[in-house]
């Protein structure tokens, strides 16, 4: 008679995580639809332009609800930012500068190392982004620099930069940007889209740090310049908020699953 001797149990190899299989967009086609965005923010500018009075009465609204709420310390942050040089020009730079370089850099980072975060991210960001263009044709707002009592600090400070004494935009295309667009802080909104995305999919400390930084800093220079209000940026925080989950939503309605993510170190 025949023994039978039992095999060793062995136990199954651990389940590798999961990177999304889902192909990853052409570039020129995120190209286009970020460009497209754009030409839609240039349309609303033009007509919110033609508008302007309405925008003044708006910028009194605004101030009026953060007077009844004790929230409107702007002058006194403009004021301390404009009267010192050091701040004035850094921050002025930062305005004229970080809003346009930071976030394509984020977007470029997210498809090209984090390609299974990368669609839903940028699907908050244009969400959140015709929000504010649907903001600015409804509710048109005069920055605080445009209000008696505030300094226009890039204005003071354009002769040691790039921008025009109008705008944030190059000497001589002051004309090219929406100067009404104050409600919401945009700029607010894609810092915190930014700092969002880049401290949940790092594990670097000093990543994550200056992930949280950005957008403080960024709150700190819109009041500082006098080109937002603080109820500005609670608006661009509400639609980063509000793009998320219809970019949430949206995934849901093609059938996405969540995808696991192999931990990084960038």
């Amino acid at each position: 008679m025949v023994t039978k001797v039992p095999r060793a149990y062995t136990a199954p190899p651990p389940a590798l995580p999961t990177i999304s299989t889902r192909p990853r967009n052409r570039w020129w086609g995120e190209v286009l639809l970020l460009f497209a965005v754009y030409l839609m923010y240039d349309g609303v500018r033009m007509l919110v332009a033609a508008g302007h009075g309405q925008a003044f009465a708006d910028a009194h609204h605004v101030l009026g609800l953060e007077r009844a709420l004790h929230l409107a310390h702007e002058r006194a942050v403009n004021h301390a930012v404009s009267g010192l040089p050091v701040l004035g020009v850094a921050m002025s730079y930062a305005y004229a500068t970080l809003h346009y370089v930071v976030t394509p850099v984020v977007l470029v980072w997210l498809w090209k190392r984090r390609p299974w975060q990368y669609a839903r991210a940028r699907t908050t960001l244009v969400a959140a982004t015709l929000l504010g263009l649907v903001g600015f044709s409804l509710f048109p707002t005069a920055p605080p620099r445009m209000l008696p009592g505030f300094v226009d600090t890039l204005a003071k400070y354009h002769e040691w930069g790039w921008w025009s004494g109008d705008a944030s935009a190059p000497k001589g295309l002051g004309g090219l940007t929406n100067e009404f667009a104050a409600m919401p802080s945009l700029h607010v909104g894609w810092a915190a889209w930014c700092g969002w995305q880049v401290a949940r999919n790092t594990t670097r400390r000093l990543l994550r740090i200056l992930a949280v930084a950005y957008p403080v800093f960024i709150f700190a220079v819109v009041i500082g310049t006098a080109n937002h209000y603080i109820a500005d940026a609670v608006a661009g925080l509400a639609v980063i908020v509000v793009g998320a989950g219809l970019a949430g939503a949206a995934d849901r309605l093609r059938g996405r699953s969540p995808v696991q993510r192999v931990p990084a170190s960038a």
